[in-house]
């Protein structure tokens, strides 16, 4: 069992055998038609300009090129998907998370108390603001200890692909590929840097939870969240989503590849056919210009499927019957 950095601020576990498992289904775009429309919203489709080339990009990500890329009408959920949510998946199904049969998962220091004997645990080499957490599941983020007494709105997190794959499917639902997830981020603006525009925070306003003073050893919580936040804790952008960059990354279908895109389809494009990492999108509250501004919405990373950790999670779309 490997711990090792992912390319961004998320570690991967690199499980081989959950990999060759997660291959299925990943040839072709999945449609699902049976989930509840509740929380969902329906977002009109069509072409836009996908993907960034401006000087905040990460060459190894593959943003650019710039180019117009067009998805079918779809159903995405209006929130991430909430702790709430996924207890219920739980009690009905019984279903048991990878951090819970793994036994350990990673967690951001910061996010442990003091003097709590965890902040010694094992670290990750080259990120060594995480640490290898046994215990740490979606019930218990940070390990043994904590809990979700006032976290049901928050977005469920410590939750692999393939547990928001089995969510997905269990809801009537799929996970989105990225076209549709960029397309629903910008919120009907075109080539902008965020939902909501190009400045960060337009007059002051904080409009996502990121990070803000000198990443890893001093966040001033200036937006008002340490940590990760209600899903409807900032205002939505123009289709009406809240949340969908910032506090948690959100897994996304797609197999991830740096220039497979450049060669797709143009007209609702997915990831190539396999991989060694699936997509994520959004950022997180460990987000910071200084060290990975990717809450921009062309922005893009990845992660091995059976990783989790405490700033990933996931949300919902459905295609219309």
């Amino acid at each position: 069992m490997k711990k090792n950095p992912s390319p961004c601020c998320v570690p991967s576990k690199q499980h081989a055998d959950v990999w060759q498992a997660s291959q299925q289904n990943s040839s072709s775009r999945i449609r699902a038609i049976g989930g509840s429309t509740d929380e969902m919203l329906l977002l009109p489709g069509g072409p836009f300009l996908m993907g960034s080339e401006s000087a905040d990009t990460f060459p190894n990500d593959g943003e650019g090129p710039v180019r117009q890329v067009t998805v079918d009408s779809f159903w995405m959920d209006q929130y991430a998907v909430r702790n709430r949510d996924f207890m219920k998946f739980v009690q009905e199904t019984q279903y048991i998370t990878e951090a819970e049969r793994i036994g350990w998962s990673f967690v951001f220091a910061g996010d442990l108390p003091e003097n709590s004997p965890a902040v010694n645990a094992q670290s990750v080499h080259g990120t060594e603001w995480w640490r290898v957490i046994e215990g740490a599941t979606w019930l218990h983020p940070e390990g043994p200890g904590s809990n979700l007494a006032d976290r049901t709105d928050h977005p469920v997190v410590q939750v692999s692909w393939n547990d928001a794959a089995a969510y997905a499917a269990w809801a009537g639902k799929r996970l989105p590929t990225e076209a549709e997830w960029e397309f629903a981020a910008r919120g009907g603006l075109e080539q902008n840097a965020y939902p909501w525009g190009n400045e960060l925070t337009p007059d002051g306003k904080h409009l996502c939870n990121i990070w803000q003073g000198v990443f890893p050893v001093s966040n001033t919580a200036e937006d008002g969240y340490a940590s990760t936040c209600p899903v409807d804790a900032f205002p939505p952008n123009g289709y009406g989503l809240f949340g969908i960059t910032g506090n948690t990354w959100e897994w996304i279908a797609d197999w991830f590849h740096p220039t497979y895109h450049q060669l797709a389809t143009r007209h609702n494009p997915i990831g190539p056919p396999q991989g060694t990492a699936r997509m994520l999108k959004g950022g997180s509250y460990l987000c910071h210009r200084s060290y990975c501004n990717r809450y921009r919405v062309a922005a893009r990373s990845s992660n091995t499927p059976d990783s989790a950790t405490t700033n990933i999670g996931f949300r919902c779309v459905r295609d219309i019957a």
